[in-house]
């Protein structure tokens, strides 16, 4: 069984209530748009991460974290990009893969909107966690945690609070 955070679009912020929100999580899994390396090794030296880079970062994170993950979490295939779609609007370099060999659970990021759906005609979940950090459109900042345990994702938990909580004091 594992534990798992999840989180995208923190542009270089991470508000303090998300450490506490991870406490008990084995692992942490950033969806794209770090916003600096700085953000990425900040969240590895709390929890192990796994991550991807977003439209927006540099080539520090880059060199670090790939466009795209594919990887085994117990029993579950999993794939994680920034930029991926979502189920019937999957992005054009995703979707030959994506139907050739469906993951069990696609993640990616970008959108700023949390979204958990399911595909039924892949057989797959899709998760987006929305936005961690405070700078875009949205009102509000999300995370995810949940559990995979053997081919079960499961206890799906979403973390939010208003955005403009989140943006720092001058």
């Amino acid at each position: 069984m594992r534990r798992i955070g999840l989180l995208s679009d923190t542009h270089g912020f991470i508000h303090e209530r998300i450490f506490t929100f991870f406490d008990q999580v084995d692992e942490i899994w950033h969806a794209g748009d770090f916003g600096n390396i700085e953000t990425a090794d900040r969240l590895a030296e709390f929890k192990p991460l796994r991550g991807v880079y977003g439209n927006i970062d540099g080539q520090d994170v880059r060199v670090v974290h790939p466009m795209h993950q594919r990887f085994k979490c117990e029993n579950v295939d999993v794939w994680m990009t920034h930029i991926g779609g979502y189920p019937g609007r999957y992005e054009r370099y995703v979707t030959p893969e994506i139907y050739r060999k469906p993951p069990n659970l696609f993640i990616s990021g970008h959108s700023h909107i949390l979204k958990v759906i399911f595909d039924h005609k892949l057989n797959c979940l899709h998760m987006n966690p929305g936005a961690a950090g405070y700078k875009g459109f949205h009102k509000v900042c999300t995370a995810m945690r949940f559990v995979i345990d053997g081919k079960d994702i499961r206890d799906l938990e979403v973390w939010e609070f208003p955005r403009h909580e989140a943006v720092p004091r001058k």
